[in-house]
């Protein structure tokens, strides 16, 4: 699927100022004063400089997570000890995928046929071996406990080193070349952003002009992260009335005194209907912003390092489709649906049935797939098997998901057979577009806002928009 950053640019003055860093001139500029840099930062090198960092972050982000969770103790040896043993476990188990990736033609026939499967259901074996030895305390616990949160940050870019084994795609491929992406210093989530290699080799520059060119669309995706993060500042005083962020003494205390959700959420009483859903658009352009800053300073790294990847984040509030808002909001976490939900119904389900098959594959990703991955982002509560916590947690996602699937088919739908009436001239067309695109993952988004509040509670503010209490 194309993302939208490949559409070509419309000529003029206004394109030429959002596209400085394609300009030739501007090109030129940078391979002039940095031309030494840009030829000493070759394509071995960058990887090398990635897959120090991964080991570097490999060794951090268990430990961080350990101690998030509680399981380690500073003033306790045997904490040390634990943290030391899973940090080394985890890099061995990204060694013995690596080895088995390598040597995929040699694995059992029904491994090859089916590596994804074969990887989660290796995940769920760890963790029933997890769950009997809960009651047993020690460091063994510990450890079991700290893999199994750290394995769902791991798990799905374990995935894409497996999706390039089955495409026969790891000659010439070293460890490192994978380490960089399975812990990436540049940052991301559970979310590979940039995926595996076999989508970062694609973008990666070949020579010096290209690598300047990544280079200055990093830096321009920098800047932008810049201003949406005054962007949010500003939100925060002016909408939601944070004086006591950058901005407040400048606004003089003026604010409009829109609540934010998680306290309409959670509140007994309920807020007008037109306070109500003045806070879910703001929420929404809230949620956008916050994850435009981030995944622009993940790819702005990359792109420095030459890997002139999609953007995460792409103009979604520009979207005139429920398709197109999916396919720009969070690029890559789209892409993971698609690649290991999506592809494998559509390419093997209900192939004589065109509207069947497009229904299952949609519903594969957008609801199963979206289910399953938060699913395993609970890793703490999954390790503790905590069934109290997954279903408070879930229990609205399965709402959520169900209405983003169907809104998604639907949405497919009407663009494969272009309905698009003409009720309006066309910049009202576009603008009640814009709008129902808008209220439909406002409204949507009520049930998978990250908040302690109740299944109950959130429907019960779903009707409050209405002036239904």
């Amino acid at each position: 699927m194309q993302s939208p950053t490949d559409a070509p640019p419309t000529p003029g003055g206004l394109h030429r100022l959002a596209h400085w860093h394609e300009d030739v001139a501007v090109v030129a500029f940078w391979r002039a004063w940095l031309g030494w840099a840009l030829r000493w930062l070759t394509p071995r090198r960058r990887r090398t400089i990635l897959a120090a960092g991964a080991v570097g972050f490999g060794i951090y982000y268990p430990f961080r997570a350990m101690t998030k969770a509680g399981l380690r103790d500073p003033a306790d040896p045997a904490s040390w000890l634990a943290t030391a043993l899973v940090i080394g476990a985890l890099f061995g188990v990204l060694w013995a995928y690596y080895r088995a990736a390598v040597s995929f033609a040699r694995l059992p026939g029904w491994v090859r046929r089916h590596p994804q499967v074969s990887l989660h259901l290796s995940f769920w074996a760890f963790l029933s071996l997890l769950w009997l030895a809960l009651p047993a305390a020690g460091i063994t616990r510990t450890i079991g406990l700290g893999i199994a949160i750290v394995i769902p940050f791991l798990i799905w870019r374990l995935g894409y080193l497996l999706l390039s084994a089955q495409r026969g795609r790891m000659a010439g491929t070293g460890f490192g070349d994978h380490l960089m992406y399975l812990w990436p210093a540049y940052g991301g989530t559970e979310t590979p952003y940039g995926k595996g290699l076999d989508y970062l080799s694609r973008n990666e520059a070949r020579d010096e002009e290209a690598l300047a060119r990544s280079q200055l669309a990093g830096i321009k995706l920098f800047v932008l992260a810049g201003l949406w993060s005054l962007l949010l500042d500003l939100m925060s005083t002016l909408v939601y009335g944070d004086l006591n962020g950058p901005l407040g003494d400048v606004l003089g205390g003026f604010h409009l005194g829109v609540p934010r959700l998680n306290h309409l959420l959670q509140q007994s009483g309920g807020a007008s209907p037109g306070l109500a859903w003045a806070s879910i658009y703001c929420e929404l352009i809230w949620q956008v912003l916050r994850l435009a800053v981030r995944g622009h300073v993940i790819i702005g790294t990359l792109r420095l390092f030459g890997f002139n990847v999609f953007r995460n984040t792409y103009k979604p509030l520009l979207a005139t489709t429920i398709l197109e808002f999916w396919n720009r909001y969070f690029y890559y976490f789209k892409e993971l649906l698609v690649e290991f939900f999506f592809m494998p119904v559509f390419a093997k389900w209900f192939r004589q049935r065109a509207a069947l098959r497009m229904f299952a594959a949609v519903f594969a990703a957008a609801f199963v797939g979206n289910m399953y991955y938060h699913l395993l982002d609970l890793g703490e509560a999954l390790a503790l098997a905590d069934s109290d916590t997954l279903w408070a947690t879930l229990q609205s996602r399965l709402l959520y998901c169900f209405l983003l699937a169907l809104g998604i088919f639907v949405s497919m739908r009407r663009t494969q057979r272009q309905v698009r009436k003409a009720f309006l001239p066309a910049l009202p067309q576009q603008i009640v577009r814009l709008w129902l695109v808008w209220t439909f993952y406002a409204v949507i988004h009520i049930w998978a806002q990250k908040t302690a509040a109740s299944f109950v509670q959130r429907t019960e503010f779903f009707a409050s928009l209405f002036g239904i209490t």
